[in-house]
């Protein structure tokens, strides 16, 4: 599967990754007008009864995402250089607390509008704020993991590229490039492309300490 990802065409990994979504949104907005529009008078629960779906689109949009991440992270180790050593115990404890929070939130976002389309009522303040309060820590914790995840994945990919140690003013640019990597697939994937087809020619005696 990780070569699949570093194989993958630039257009091929931006496709998965924003057709999906793009496509659930225009479905969910075409169902709403479609309500709206209707003679009789809408009802509320079936304009959002789309919502119903979130989790599996949005697993599956995840799993290209964090898949993607994953296989630079993890399977450009071996294009390191022999005598680099690049700590990846740190990455997959961040990798995964982001993986695990949005599968849960997907689950409860889910779970929460197909429980109003069931009822009929809506969930309390009370809930709602003591919600809030559970999920803001978590959601904080998540961005730092993706955040840190970014920050491996392009230290990963620069290391390789160079064939030596890097600071992140080497790496700064990659990283941007993966943060808004709407753009940056369309620049990263074909060198990523290339690094998977290579074999290592360089080593260098420097350990990388993270």
């Amino acid at each position: 599967m990780i070569d699949r990802f570093l194989k993958a065409k630039h257009w091929q990994l931006f496709t998965l990754m924003f057709g999906i979504p793009f496509l659930f949104q225009i479905i969910m907005i075409g169902t709403m007008f479609l309500n709206i529009n209707s003679e009789t008078n809408p009802d509320p629960r079936d304009m959002f009864n789309m919502f119903k779906f979130f989790p599996i689109i949005m697993m599956l949009y995840m799993g290209i995402f964090f898949g993607w991440f994953w296989s630079i992270a993890i399977g450009l180790q071996k294009k390191a250089p022999k005598n680099i050593t690049m700590k990846t115990r740190k990455f997959k404890i961040f990798f995964f607390i982001p993986l695990v929070y949005i599968f849960c939130i997907s689950l409860f976002i889910g779970g929460m509008f197909g429980g109003i389309m069931q009822s009929g009522t809506e969930p309390s303040g009370g809930f709602l704020g003591g919600m809030v309060g559970i999920i803001l820590p978590l959601h904080l914790l998540s961005m730092f993991g993706i955040f840190y995840s970014m920050y491996f994945v392009a230290k990963t990919f620069k290391t390789v590229e160079l064939q030596k140690q890097v600071s992140f003013g080497d790496f700064a640019g990659e990283f941007f490039l993966l943060w808004f990597y709407f753009i940056g697939i369309w620049i990263l994937q074909p060198k990523i492309n290339k690094m998977a087809e290579n074999e290592n020619t360089a080593a260098n005696p420097d350990e990388i300490n993270d």
